[in-house]
């Protein structure tokens, strides 16, 4: 099982940057499917983007393609969201998850991380 940890959230205006990350542990990560979700206040979980364990294919949500950027460094054991321009839209809880295949179907997802808060203020 992998155990995974999110950091890297926070309160930002509209238009700046933040950089999630999702640290694993546990058996290893690097032949893992890691994907980032969000939950935003009273409405469901949604996929936001994903990416394969090599040579690293990411896939994006459309509200967040062009702006976010995900990555993953299987050496550190760790997944990176980069999120850019951010809107007021992309208030949410945000939470990592691993899957043994790409898919964007969070039922697939068995391992999740607790997930960090990321507010964005107009």
């Amino acid at each position: 099982q992998v155990q995974l940890v999110e950091s890297g959230g926070g309160l930002v205006q509209a238009g700046d940057s933040l950089r999630l990350s999702c640290a694993a542990s546990g058996r290893t990560f690097s032949n893992t499917v890691m994907g980032w979700f969000r939950q935003a206040p009273g409405k469901e979980r949604e996929f936001v983007a994903r990416i394969t364990w090599s040579p690293g294919t990411p896939y994006y949500a459309d509200s967040v393609k062009g702006r976010f950027t995900i990555s993953r460094d299987n050496a550190k054991n760790t997944g990176y969201l980069q999120m850019n321009s951010l809107k007021p839209e992309d208030t949410a809880v945000y939470y990592c998850a691993s899957a043994g295949v790409p898919t964007i179907i969070q039922q697939v997802y068995h391992n999740w991380g607790q997930g960090t808060q990321v507010t964005v203020s107009s």
